[in-house]
């Protein structure tokens, strides 16, 4: 859910002198990035230091935006492979970033009177349904009698 809002806020179109849609602006950054699970540097095995957020975010939105695959996010950009900004993705969805913001989002434009709930739509592919429907018995066999063994 909350990634199509990241969709939407950066499919206006670009007029001259604006920055590239997959560029973050500051206030944007400000809003989602005390959502994004924190990892520590291990002390033992160091290795590679992690490249930041901020830059896999853009690379994220370039390959939101183009719509090119995810092996194919230019280098020249800076921010990482594709490979790296999948998982980053993978990895703050898991652990609730979009949701959050989404609902962060939802919050502010409801107060502001900015929503309009009389066309809002559930998707039923996105609303567990926590009760479920009636459970069905077996399934009654049609057939008068059973089948007689062939052995």
């Amino acid at each position: 859910m909350g990634i199509s809002v990241l969709v939407w806020w950066f499919s206006r179109s670009v007029r001259k002198g604006q920055l590239p849609p997959w560029i973050v602006p500051d206030e944007l950054w400000e809003r989602i990035e005390p959502l994004l699970p924190v990892v520590p540097r291990r002390a033992d095995h160091p290795g590679r230091r992690r490249l930041d957020d901020r830059k896999v975010l853009s690379g994220i939105l370039f390959v939101l935006y183009t719509g090119i695959p995810w092996e194919f996010l230019p280098q020249e950009l800076g921010c990482g492979s594709g490979m790296t900004c999948w998982r980053r993705l993978r990895d703050w969805q898991q652990a609730g970033g979009w949701q959050r913001l989404h609902e962060q989002l939802l919050a502010e434009l409801n107060a502001a009177g900015a929503l309009d709930w009389s066309r809002a739509v559930i998707d039923g592919s996105h609303v567990r349904a926590l009760k479920g429907g009636p459970k069905r018995g077996r399934a009654r066999s049609i057939v008068p009698g059973r089948a007689p063994s062939t052995t």
